[in-house]
């Protein structure tokens, strides 16, 4: 019989994060889950006693407060087979609004906090050479979205992040994979103001990525559809993007809710 997989997430107390660690939990695996909200993972925790569960209650943007948490589960578990990236934000923010800090913070939290959840990791997986280090990025990364320039350059920043730390990690028998969400039902969106294309459940994304990690692609997006817009999008040429976009609605200047 198989060892479980030792998974550890961020972000994992709602949306995308705590859909994937439904989904792990029903392939058995033993878990790792960071928020901020401690509370919603204590929830998660006891409502399943007889998995294995660890929960911090720690925000990305602190390096030191997350390598802890990963010194911890690794103490406790061992090397992790998956870490996943998942934490994230969304902001409506526009220069010259006095946005400066939701610029930063979308960045400290999707890009930042990126590199912060996989630093901890590295050497001891390097050290077996072995695990798969997972994030995700997000077909806004492609093209800069009016109204989402904070999202859009913090998901371009983790592509081309994700895309150099795999061809590192290679020679170290370390895997990355990438995903890249197109419109996922989460809370994040449940409030867009626009049409949401292809737009696919929480639970169903889930399976598709765990499906997607277990074969170790490079690259992934779903629901497969936005990877042919996402295409299409790169190879736009400019003036014709800037005109089919230049009136396009827009994600408010509102907070959203960081997991």
């Amino acid at each position: 019989m198989n060892a479980p997989l030792k998974v550890f997430i961020t972000g994992a107390s709602s949306g995308i994060g705590l859909a994937l660690a439904t989904e792990y939990l029903r392939r058995g695996a033993i878990l790792g889950l960071v928020a901020r909200r401690g509370d919603v993972l204590r929830q998660f925790q006891q409502s399943h006693p007889q998995h294995s569960i660890a929960v911090y209650s720690v925000d990305v943007r602190d390096a030191d407060a997350l390598a802890s948490a990963a010194a911890q589960f690794i103490a406790q578990y061992g090397c992790p087979d998956i870490v996943l990236a998942n934490a994230g934000i969304s902001r409506g923010a526009l220069t010259g609004h006095g946005d400066l800090a939701a610029f930063r913070e979308v960045m400290d939290v999707n890009y930042y906090g990126m590199v912060a959840t996989f630093e901890p990791f590295v050497k001891t997986m390097s050290t077996a050479r072995r695990g798969t280090l997972v994030g995700v990025a997000s077909v806004a990364g492609v093209r800069g979205l009016p109204g989402s320039g904070a999202y859009s350059a913090s998901k371009s920043a983790a592509l081309k992040y994700l895309e150099a730390l795999r061809v590192e990690m290679r020679p170290q028998g370390v895997c990355v994979v990438t995903i890249a969400p197109g419109y996922i039902r989460t809370p994040m969106t449940e409030h867009n103001p626009y049409p949401m294309p292809f737009l696919m459940d929480a639970e169903r994304f889930a399976v598709k990525v765990a499906d997607a990690i277990a074969r170790k692609v490079s690259f992934a997006v779903y629901p497969w559809p936005m990877r042919i817009a996402a295409m299409l999008l790169h190879a736009m040429p400019r003036w014709l993007y800037d005109r089919l976009f230049e009136k396009a609605p827009r994600k408010p200047r509102a907070p959203d809710a960081l997991p």
